[in-house]
């Protein structure tokens, strides 16, 4: 078996897997708590339990380097470690026995089909797009960048620093990115510049070298920031519903996207704001 194949194979599933399992637990009615509204329901710890699990996993997954993959044993060795062993800090031991169940039977479930796969030599499986954790050490050096070229200070850039917004920074509401054709339009830019990969930093969580085709610059809980080796541009996801872009993305935007005006951010007046 090609390890390529596996290791795609493993993180369709897994991906897949986390998404259906979100799916079921928004269906839950009071979104999954009891009638105090605090506790959850027997049927919520059933499920969300599975689905942190299964992301703690693909993250174990997706630390292997698809452009150099060791060998078919190693990988497979690497994924059965990843499903027994995988741990995030929403899926640490619990006491409670519903939970913990739930745990024990979503990493079965993934070992169970490794196995399967390993026992089809000709087994095959479309492409996924290039995607790989950062070590620490990367993750700290590409920190260290946005703070040297962009600014970035303590984790914030534009509009959430001191002052006003500089002119060559595009600042567009959240919603640009969740509606229309905002990612559709981020990724052209960079595809017409000539950029195939970039990198993903988040508040917290695993950082990522991803391709330009699965950039999604969004806030989705921590703060983001995406940026390339070229350091010529840089994106900005925040808490207080905008993403800013800057360099040759900002010009990029500006001068192609029909819509741009539509979905600038209006501004605010707080305090020690400009």
């Amino acid at each position: 078996m090609d390890p390529t194949t596996l290791h795609w194979a493993s993180r369709r599933y897994l991906t897949m897997r986390y998404e259906e399992l979100q799916r079921e637990y928004g269906r839950l009615p009071n979104g999954g708590r009891q009638a105090d509204g605090h506790h959850y329901t027997t049927e919520a710890k059933q499920i969300f339990p599975r689905y942190n699990v299964v992301h703690a996993i693909l993250v174990e997954v997706e630390r292997l380097d698809p452009d150099r993959l060791p060998s078919v044993d190693v990988v497979v060795s690497s994924m059965l470690t990843a499903a027994e062993s995988a741990n995030s800090p929403f899926i640490e031991l619990s006491d409670d026995e519903v939970q913990a169940q739930a745990v024990a039977d979503e990493r079965r479930l993934f070992a169970a089909k490794v196995q399967h796969w390993t026992a089809q030599p000709d087994l095959r499986t479309e492409p996924l797009p290039y995607r790989r954790v950062l070590g620490p050490d990367e993750s700290s050096a590409w920190w260290m960048s946005l703070q040297r070229r962009w600014g970035v200070q303590n984790g914030w850039w534009h509009p959430l620093l001191s002052g006003s917004v500089p002119p060559d920074v595009l600042v567009m509401t959240g919603d640009s990115m969740w509606e229309g054709d905002g990612v559709d339009q981020v990724r052209r830019v960079l595809r017409d510049l000539g950029r195939s990969r970039v990198v993903e930093l988040r508040e917290y969580g695993a950082d990522y070298l991803l391709e330009v085709e699965i950039l999604s610059p969004r806030y989705t809980g921590p703060e983001g920031f995406w940026i390339d080796e070229h350091q010529d541009w840089v994106a900005y996801a925040s808490h207080e519903g905008t993403v800013a872009f800057g360099g040759v993305l900002s010009a990029g935007l500006v001068a192609t996207w029909p819509e741009v005006d539509r979905w600038r951010w209006p501004g605010w007046q707080a305090p020690g704001r400009g």
